[in-house]
């Protein structure tokens, strides 16, 4: 194993699930959990990102994120790391060319929730991400119709796999992309900052 990288072995199915983590919440957790069920998933990364480059704000001291991350997250199967930190990555584009650069035996799926897939027209060269990954799109509370209508759900609309086909989604090659709906944990880390119980 790399020093301080996570483990992986040569034919695993890793699921990543990006983000800045501020902070880490039992959401995340649930939808890790529903994620490695419905999407056949050996492991799953959380990519504790040092900063998004969507949000004017930044986020709280990635050391101090990362802990949070690892008290919330305690699975065997699951792991917190600050890859991006590591490897010097801005956008997920190049995270996952980095990713698949370090463990070129390994096979990656992308995770977000329906929200990130309303908007992730906006985010810098998604069609290279959808051509580069499988991704599982994972339904969380609010509005799941626009998700649904999306720009990148209708232009890679031909690469949709089916619900009921989920687990295999790791084992296809890009582009493929699943939307499943799952029971959602109502937590928001825009919540608990504003409650003052983060920062």
């Amino acid at each position: 194993m790399r020093a301080g990288l996570p483990y992986a072995a040569p034919g695993q199915v890793i699921g990543l699930l990006g983000g800045s983590f501020d902070p880490a919440h039992q959401g995340h957790v649930h939808i890790t959990l529903e994620a490695m069920k419905r999407f056949g998933l050996d492991r799953v990364w959380w990519l504790v990102s040092p900063g998004n480059p969507l949000k004017p704000r930044g986020p709280a001291a990635l050391e101090r994120r990362l802990a949070r991350a690892r008290a919330m997250m305690r699975h065997p199967r699951v792991a917190v790391t600050d890859f991006e930190a590591r490897a010097g990555t801005r956008y997920t584009a190049e995270t996952i060319a980095a990713l698949q650069a370090t463990w070129p035996q390994a096979r990656f799926v992308w995770l977000m929730g329906a929200d990130n897939l309303a908007q992730f027209h906006r985010w810098k060269d998604w069609q290279e991400i959808m051509h580069s990954v499988p991704v599982g799109v994972l339904a969380r509370p609010g509005d799941r119709v626009e998700a649904r209508t999306a720009k990148a759900a209708q232009v890679f609309r031909h690469a949709r796999l089916a619900p009921r086909a989920s687990k295999l989604l790791g084992r296809l090659d890009a582009p493929h992309w699943c939307f499943v709906n799952v029971p959602m944990v109502d937590a928001s880390s825009t919540r608990i900052r504003a409650r003052g119980d983060w920062r």
